[in-house]
């Protein structure tokens, strides 16, 4: 696991799209943390990393549930705050994402309980202050660990 702290969203927003940078199709990011946290924020730059255009408003899907943005590559914008569990998404069909021609990036991952994919990186945001952020991330699997080590080289 390696850890940041943010001072601004604007620092949030840049450490996102550090990680969009290195996203490839099948990725799988899960974004814990509490309302408020700045998941949203870090999805804001996590589609500008995957160069998502810079008009393109990125917002929270928590009454869409998914919103997808045409980058470099196709990003999959989950949030499953609304959701009682993981079979609401086997139930709306999102699974077919999941391993799809984009990258995901799921709002509350931990919904999916045991449906989680085994390759996938979360992303852990946390308060520290007004506008700090503690930004944790944690790779499972082959293509989880490389993400960690592709943002935090050494």
């Amino acid at each position: 696991m390696s850890c940041v702290e943010t001072s601004s969203g604007a620092e949030t927003v840049a450490l996102g799209a550090r990680l969009g940078r290195f996203l490839l199709p099948g990725d799988f990011v899960a974004l814990v943390g509490e309302l408020g946290a700045g998941k949203t924020q870090f999805a804001k730059g996590v589609a500008q990393g995957l160069e998502v255009a810079s008009d393109t408003p990125v917002t929270s899907p928590t009454y869409t549930i998914l919103n997808i943005y045409q980058g470099r590559i196709p990003l999959y914008h989950f949030d499953l705050y609304r959701l009682q569990g993981p079979e609401d998404v086997e139930n709306l069909g999102f699974d077919e994402y999941f391993s799809g021609n984009g990258a995901c990036l799921v709002e509350w991952a931990e919904r999916l309980e045991e449906d989680l994919p085994s390759e996938i990186l979360t992303v852990t945001l946390s308060h520290t202050g007004p506008e700090s952020r503690s930004v944790s991330f944690t790779g499972s699997g082959k293509r989880g660990e490389e993400l960690v080590a592709a943002l935090f080289p050494g």
